[in-house]
């Protein structure tokens, strides 16, 4: 693999992840369904044009397997550092798919750094979100990760 193609390929798995995790909440598609539609049509596809990088297939599996599998942990974790009278439900379905996917890799995956999944989806989120919930996303990670890292 070439230099940075492990980086731009898990950044590629990350946002497919993202997308999956919400096409989960917005349809109900269950996961083995899920899955095999992104690694036959989503992931390193040509779209209208648009090459979209190799993701590695493995990382973007676990990753959505692993929100579907602990969805109530990682819901504690996020809701616990909310502000007073926020909730999960409050934030809409692509926050909550980035919030989530970025507290599995924090509570689960210790052989990443915290500081690379804290900006990996602060990059996701610029993807779709305007300065300040880009904060948010940045602010609440780097405090769950104060908790499940300690």
């Amino acid at each position: 693999m070439r230099p940075g193609g492990r980086s731009r390929s898990r950044s590629a798995a990350r946002l497919a992840a993202v997308q999956a995790l919400y096409q989960q909440e917005m349809e109900g598609t269950p996961m083995a369904r899920l899955l095999d539609e992104f690694h036959q049509h989503r992931l390193g596809a040509t779209i209208e044009d648009v090459e979209y990088t190799d993701a590695e297939v493995d990382f973007f599996d676990d990753v959505v397997r692993g929100v579907d599998a602990r969805r109530d942990e990682i819901d504690a974790a996020l809701t616990k550092r909310l502000s007073a009278g926020w909730s999960l439900a409050r934030l809409d379905r692509p926050m909550r798919a980035i919030l989530r996917a970025g507290g599995y890799e924090l509570i689960a995956r210790a052989d990443v750094p915290t500081a690379t999944i804290i900006s990996e989806y602060v990059d996701v989120a610029d993807a779709f979100y305007e300065k300040r919930e880009i904060g948010f996303v940045n602010g609440l990670l780097d405090s769950v990760a104060k908790d499940v890292r300690a």
